[in-house]
């Protein structure tokens, strides 16, 4: 059995400045295509392609890009590789008290304090709010430390402000978990991630933990709020959106390539999953496909 580390990541604040701020041409993000978490809140801007986003316990599907906020400790992966198709992606990483213990709750940074206590279960910004804050975010490269921090500011407030917006773990995921939670579930979600085109057995997850078999299902359910069959499903499900809507294969190929071995099951949880069918989902998606 593959022996799978969760990652906690250091970051450090970039040269002359308080956060972080990092830039990627393409696909040249390439080194947290894993499950890992940090302290810092994550603003992620990804211009343009399509992918995957997987925090917490959510999995979904993105196309036209991505805008991101992801809260404190919530574990994470990547959202761009090879196949991505994105022109850049901008990457914010900031402690909820970067400018100090103080400093957000004044009243007339507040509004930057609530949105912080709202990212913690993960928020995607779509429509104009996307467009418009995702340019600004893109511009933040170009500038210097003290023009830089009053934008990030601007954005954080613009982002509080917005109602074009999703709570990406809409179903809860426990953000007060002892260290040694934060490395299961870590486990648990990195071995689902390299593993879920097979057979995944609960015998098998629960050995990679130590567990039992039952503890590991009542543990998984009170952490993500959804069992554990249900979050590899869902797993699955996504990965078969993609598929449907950026490779011209069969939907029989789309079923097994995506870690089902009964198509009609697919099938029935793919329309209760998305609300469409296979072949409705892949038509209104087929501006994607090459």
């Amino acid at each position: 059995m593959k022996n799978i580390v969760p990652t906690l990541e250091i970051i450090e604040p970039s040269f002359g400045s308080s956060f972080t701020l990092s830039q990627y041409l393409d696909n040249e993000n390439s080194t947290a295509h894993f499950w890992h978490y940090h302290p810092e809140i994550e603003l992620v801007y990804v211009n343009g392609g399509s992918g995957k986003r997987q925090i917490g316990s959510h999995i979904s599907y993105y196309t036209s890009g991505s805008l991101i906020l992801i809260g404190s400790n919530l574990p994470h992966c990547g959202f761009t590789d090879e196949k991505t198709g994105n022109s850049k992606e901008t990457i914010i990483q900031m402690k909820p008290d970067f400018l100090g213990n103080t400093f957000f709750g004044t009243a007339e940074l507040k509004n930057i304090n609530n949105l912080f206590n709202r990212a913690k279960t993960g928020l995607v910004f779509i429509g104009e709010t996307k467009k418009r804050l995702g340019k600004k975010v893109e511009l933040m490269a170009d500038q210097l430390p003290f023009e830089r921090l009053l934008t990030l500011l601007s954005i954080l407030n613009e982002l509080e402000e917005a109602t074009e917006f999703k709570v990406l773990n809409a179903e809860g995921f426990s953000m007060n978990l002892q260290m040694q939670d934060n490395d299961k579930i870590n486990t648990i979600f990195n071995y689902v991630k390299d593993n879920f085109q097979e057979q995944i057995t609960l015998e098998e997850v629960a050995e990679l933990v130590s567990m039992t078999v039952p503890s590991l299902c009542r543990y998984f359910k009170k952490i993500t709020k959804k069992t554990f069959t249900k979050f590899v499903n869902e797993y699955r499900l996504v990965h078969a959106s993609k598929l449907l809507a950026e490779k011209p294969i069969s939907i029989t190929e789309v079923c097994f390539e995506s870690g089902f071995n009964n198509f009609s099951y697919f099938n029935k949880t793919f329309q209760e999953f998305t609300g469409k069918s296979a072949s409705q989902y892949r038509k209104e998606h087929r501006s994607v496909l090459k």
